[in-house]
């Protein structure tokens, strides 16, 4: 895979920019806010909504497919005008306006639409706050600066679930309370977004008239290569609602059913900055391997696994394979896409990442209902060899070709 040099670093340390700390507080708060939400609604759609574990597959799928599917758009757009904290801000913002929807939800058909537009809003801001990310980043700390972002984001990811199971502790078990408490720290997240993100100068010759679809011949081979992997990987990982049923169906209460997305979280966020760093001084590509064998064995114990303890066991393999690979192929998509292509890049990226994760969910939760969560993480573990393997084969392209060159 190109690109997987390490970059040169300077001999002077050189600090991340503020701009880089204050997205990571966005993303921090509203991680909070959606994770509140998130990790109790499977078990509300199923025990309070009646809804089936197949319905579940399909909601997550395509509410995460329209996130991903929206990215390309924004991305694109965000390359275009040459201001991408618009974009941003009004992605986030659509988001902290439909967390009231979630409390006041009656049906499925509710919380489906809830769900729908909150994606939407995290389409519209996922590419232009990456590629902002990449534009503010030194490039010899790149991967750091992914990282940073990626970690503060989980810090809230495994907070939101602490604050959840504490207040369905405190209200005897009261979902809509919970998620009307989930309001507030949303529009947080917005306040520093409008506030503390400043985005750098662009140069008028930076910014392209329009965009042009030609313009998707200048994204190199190195490019489509690390899409494909990840898109591969995508299929094998699907909706983090699984390991929330499979924690339930293995004995692990309702009210403590959030502890799973604190524990992988907690292991996302303290790997997930290290893992940026490490790959700015060794290379990404060997630390995105090791990533994919953490999936494996994830999906092995959560297959095979029968009490609490295996399937904490199989989240924390989850939470390694996570901070090992997302914020890498992040950097990755930064290192092969052209400056003034990278909203596109992002976009185009996470719209492939999008259609595998509305197969992924909709195939484990169809399995799930047909044959059971052990079949749905063995699957999952044979499509992340896969993957592996085209990971390997373009390790193995890369190198031939530098040989060559």
């Amino acid at each position: 895979m190109a690109a997987d040099t390490p970059p040169t670093a300077p001999s002077p340390r050189i600090r991340l920019p503020s701009s880089i700390w204050a997205l990571g507080f966005v993303s921090l708060f509203m991680d909070i806010s959606s994770e509140m939400i998130h990790a109790l609604l499977p078990i509300y759609l199923v025990t309070v909504l009646g809804a089936s574990t197949l319905t579940i597959g399909f909601i997550e799928g395509i509410a995460e497919a329209t996130a991903n599917i929206t990215k390309i758009f924004s991305g694109a757009l965000s390359d275009w005008l040459g201001h991408r904290k618009l974009l941003t801000t009004l992605g986030y913002g659509l988001a902290a306006f439909t967390k009231p929807i979630f409390p006041l939800a009656a049906t499925v058909g509710w919380v489906v639409a809830a769900r729908l537009i909150d994606r939407i809003g995290k389409g519209i801001r996922d590419a232009p706050r990456d590629a902002l990310v990449a534009d503010l980043a030194p490039p010899h700390l790149r991967g750091a600066s992914f990282g940073l972002r990626q970690a503060l984001d989980t810090v809230g990811a495994f907070a939101g679930p602490l604050v959840a199971i504490t207040l369905m502790a405190l209200t005897s078990d009261d979902f809509r309370f919970v998620f009307w408490i989930a309001v507030v720290p949303a529009f947080i997240a917005l306040a520093v977004m409008l506030v503390a993100v400043k985005e750098p100068v662009r140069h008028a010759a930076d910014v392209k008239p329009r965009f042009q679809l030609t313009d998707m011949k200048r994204l190199s081979g190195s490019f489509w290569n690390v899409v494909g992997v990840a898109t591969i990987l995508t299929l094998a990982r699907f909706s983090d609602a699984f390991l929330i049923l499979r924690s339930q169906d293995v004995g692990l209460s309702v009210t403590l059913t959030p502890a799973v997305m604190v524990v992988m979280n907690i292991v996302y966020a303290l790997a997930a900055y290290p893992a940026g760093a490490l790959s700015d001084r060794i290379g990404r590509s060997g630390l995105l391997a090791l990533g994919m064998v953490c999936l494996v064995a994830a999906d092995l114990v959560l297959a095979l696994g029968t009490s609490v303890v295996f399937a904490m066991l199989g989240v924390v393999f989850w939470g390694l394979h996570m901070a090992l690979t997302q914020g890498l192929f992040a950097s990755l998509i930064a290192d092969t896409a052209p400056q003034d292509l990278r909203g596109t890049a992002f976009g185009v990226f996470n719209f492939a990442g999008g259609i595998a994760m509305l197969v992924a969910s909709v195939l484990a939760g169809g399995l799930w209902d047909a044959y059971g969560p052990t079949a749905t993480f063995l699957i999952g573990a044979a499509l992340t060899l896969v993957a592996l393997a085209g990971l390997v084969l373009s390790m193995r392209r890369s190198k031939s070709t530098r040989s060559a060159g």
